[in-house]
């Protein structure tokens, strides 16, 4: 297997150690014939050993010898990755193998790189750049986000990372609903009145109020991970797994997107936590955060609901729904089954409607059922069927990781994608700016803002 160098922009950067290198530990001990020459990037002064002294630290003492023979040989480079001299400085260390160019970084320099790029003679053969989210702050400057990439490289060397696409429980969900008879022929409107996708966190700010107090919930989580699960969950069955039929599939259904009804006052909410307990701690409001300006008027809980307009889902309403300081902490896709036609009279007791739930971390899989309770035989109850899928056998940053070394985009987020995920929730964003719908308020600890309906 040809040698692959991995360039990490923004080495000594939290994202690195905290989920790069640890996947890049897992991946190499899961693959150990894998051949990866690691270096990392960063404007400081950084010498090689100190730089081996992070990673090792990162990857743990328990590795596996391909996994210490990385940590051994990788070397740290000085460079000002948003020039034109110090990109050159970085590709002229590119081996005779791919190269993958990882941004770490705030999408700002990650762009001011791209433009360095730009002014380069010529690239590596076969470069692959790797960026982190947001890919833009709209749809337009996703667009000439996109643009630019298509100068430096092709699009399916082009990787946007959503560590939600390697999610365990997403790649559940393929077989579950394509190779599974008595789903696949259900997985429409006609059987399906509703779905929500939810993913409801105990965690508050956790000292990221430089990123989340200029996104809050609806960039940081809707805009993204969670459109894009919707995309999953909605898309027409593709030919293939492949990079270019899921991704065909996943887009057509992103395009066919809109909030519901058109009406985004109606069909958003948004709020944020008060002080509270979580888990047993006190957490004081976001507002006396440190580094939260009050005055940015941020949310840490979003709501909003969506139609996919196509023969398979036109009316079915999408409930997105994700926040900070929460509790319970529900994080899971669940699928509102339409009740039966018609139930014969003798029945009674309790009938619910049936609900498929994919649970994230550590994965599971129930089905709501309604079967004979006590001994009338014709007296109903609802009951749970269950399946623990495990905490899934990779992270999820390993999975994505494992697909930019093999130049595999399946899971990256292909770059009209990106743009339909800005087009999709800009209507929402102009409402609340514009102040359309309140900023209400909810205790930490609590489960959201009193007289928000169940979803």
């Amino acid at each position: 297997m040809a040698t692959t160098t991995l360039f990490i922009f923004g080495a000594m950067g939290d994202l690195t150690s905290r989920l790069l290198l640890p996947a890049l530990a897992q991946l190499l001990a899961l693959e150990p014939d894998r051949s990866v020459r690691l270096v990392g990037v960063g404007r400081r002064d950084v010498s090689d050993d100190e730089w081996r002294e992070r990673v090792s630290a990162a990857f743990g003492d328990d590795v596996a010898s391909a996994t210490r023979q990385v940590a051994d040989q990788t070397t740290f480079l000085q460079a000002d990755v948003g020039t034109a001299d110090g990109m050159r400085t970085v590709l002229d260390q590119a081996g005779d193998g791919r190269s993958v160019l990882y941004f770490a970084v705030p999408p700002s320099v990650a762009q001011q790189s791209c433009d360095a790029m730009a002014e380069l003679d010529d690239l590596p053969d076969g470069l692959m750049l790797a960026l982190e989210k947001p890919f833009g702050t709209d749809d337009d400057s996703a667009r000439d986000f996109n643009a630019k990439l298509a100068r430096l490289v092709p699009e399916n060397q082009v990787f946007r990372v959503d560590h939600f696409l390697g999610q365990s429980i997403l790649l559940d969900l393929f077989g579950i609903r394509f190779a599974n008879r008595v789903f696949e022929p259900v997985w429409s409107a006609e059987h399906i009145e509703s779905v929500v996708i939810r993913y409801d966190e105990t965690l508050g700010l956790e000292g990221r109020a430089g990123y989340y107090d200029k996104a809050g919930a609806l960039v940081d989580m809707m805009q993204s991970h969670l459109l894009e699960l919707l995309a999953v969950v909605a898309m027409d069955p593709p030919a293939s797994l492949n990079e270019r039929d899921l991704r065909d599939a996943t887009g057509a259904a992103l395009r066919a997107t809109r909030v519901m009804d058109g009406d985004p006052v109606r069909s958003s909410r948004r709020a944020r936590y008060t002080s509270g307990q979580v888990d047993g701690k006190h957490l004081p409001s976001y507002v006396d955060e440190d580094g939260v300006d009050p005055t940015r008027d941020t949310e840490t809980l979003a709501e909003a609901t969506f139609e996919v307009n196509t023969a398979r889902w036109a009316g079915v309403p999408f409930t997105l729904r994700s926040g900070k300081a929460l509790e319970p902490a529900v994080k899971e896709i669940a699928l509102h089954f339409r009740p039966v036609r018609h139930l014969p009279q003798q029945f009674s007791g309790d009938v619910a409607p049936n609900v498929l739930r994919l649970t994230f971390g550590p994965d599971a899989m129930s089905l709501r059922l309604n079967v004979h309770d006590g001994t009338d035989p014709f007296d109903l109850a609802a009951t749970e069927l269950g399946a623990d899928l495990g905490e899934g056998s990779i992270r999820a940053y390993a999975e994505v990781l494992s697909g930019i070394l093999d130049g595999d985009a399946t899971l990256a987020v292909r770059g009209d994608a990106a743009e339909q995920c800005w087009r999709i929730v800009g209507p929402i964003i102009d409402a609340w700016q514009a102040d359309r719908v309140p900023l209400e308020e909810y205790p930490a600890g609590s489960a959201g803002p009193e007289g928000w309906p169940s979803v």
